[in-house]
């Protein structure tokens, strides 16, 4: 799969791609990515890429010229385009697992307070809202996107660990121990010792039911069969 960044700072981004399991994904030819600076193509001698927003008010916003002229160079729009933004349709892992069927992915990381619309009339596929937050930062948005999808394809993570993540079957994901048994006084539950590998099974599902009931009860709503 590849991921097309289009960014003001490619700085950021490049540092995400040669790291940790990224690093390996890309190294096995599972993930290839391609970063492309906005100033590049901003036609004056200051490189400019922001002005003052019509009507007014605070801040700058990214001009349609070189934004437009990045998105034609990386083929946008013949390629599912997503720009990150809070006012954007909410990220989640249904949304991420669509995602990671494309063959490629353009991804648009805006900065200060937007881009030009008529960009995201011409261009954009997907507004996505990562979260009810603000962030200075597209491309911190775009990582978490990226993060999301690529973990998801063949060969990056194990399918036994994908299975039992939060948000697989609606639940969150029950809590996790390791070595030592005891720390500071707390003990690894007695199950998890057992080795009994049905009452581990539903020992962890009750957790998850627990979890998900404490800190998101609204994926339980009108569901059954998570009765504890």
């Amino acid at each position: 799969m590849k991921f097309t960044l289009l960014s003001l700072f490619p700085e950021i981004l490049e540092s995400y791609f040669s790291s940790s399991i990224m690093a390996r994904a890309v190294e096995k030819g599972i993930v290839s990515y391609r970063n492309i600076n906005i100033r590049d193509f901003a036609v004056d001698k200051h490189r400019t890429c922001d002005d003052a927003p019509y009507g007014g008010g605070p801040g700058m916003v990214l001009k349609a010229e070189p934004l437009a002229a990045a998105l034609d160079f990386a083929g946008a729009p013949h390629l599912r385009t997503l720009c990150p933004t809070p006012s954007g349709r909410p990220f989640t892992q249904d949304y991420a697992k669509s995602l990671s069927a494309e063959e490629e992915i353009v991804l648009v990381c805006g900065r200060y307070e937007g881009i030009d619309q008529r960009v995201i009339d011409l261009y954009v596929s997907d507004e996505i809202s990562v979260g009810d937050y603000v962030l200075s930062s597209g491309e911190i948005a775009a990582m978490v996107i990226i993060d999301a999808v690529y973990r998801l394809l063949d060969g990056v993570i194990s399918l036994d660990s994908l299975a039992e993540e939060s948000f697989v079957e609606g639940l969150l994901e029950y809590p996790q121990y390791t070595r030592p048994e005891v720390f500071r006084g707390l003990k690894v539950p007695e199950v998890l010792l057992s080795g009994h590998h049905a009452n581990i099974s539903a020992w962890r599902r009750e957790q998850g039911i627990m979890k998900t009931r404490k800190y998101r009860p609204e994926l339980l709503a009108g569901r059954k069969g998570y009765e504890i």
